[in-house]
């Protein structure tokens, strides 16, 4: 039974392999869209959420025994999945500066061009 164990845990390992493959393949094609990319996260992020939220919970152990197990694998393996956002700080940090006259100049061009 334990060889069964094995076989189907190779398994799972070749397909989140391929999973991460094909995710690495198309952020490639997207590599400087801006817009492709963030609609990527969101896609994961939707993904994760939709996982944890539904059968994962549904799998939580219903005994201590098991409880255990999760805890010691969660523990050697990694920790605990997390999908981080970007803080709008550490955004605005990758901004380019701009004088403040190129941009008052701007917004006059800008507020011109309106009326």
């Amino acid at each position: 039974m334990n060889n069964n164990k094995n076989i189907e845990s190779e398994k799972l390992s070749c397909k989140v392999q391929a999973i991460a493959s094909v995710v690495y393949d198309a952020v490639q094609d997207c590599q400087g869209d801006t817009v492709a990319l963030l609609a990527m996260l969101r896609q994961l992020e939707q993904l994760h959420r939709e996982i944890r939220d539904g059968v994962f919970q549904e799998s939580l152990p219903v005994n201590r025994r098991q409880l255990y197990s999760l805890l010691k694998d969660i523990e050697s393996e990694g920790g605990w999945p997390y999908i981080e956002r970007m803080r709008l700080q550490a955004f605005l940090a990758n901004l380019p500066q701009e004088a403040p006259e190129e941009n008052s100049h701007e917004v006059l061009e800008s507020d011109r061009s309106c009326g």
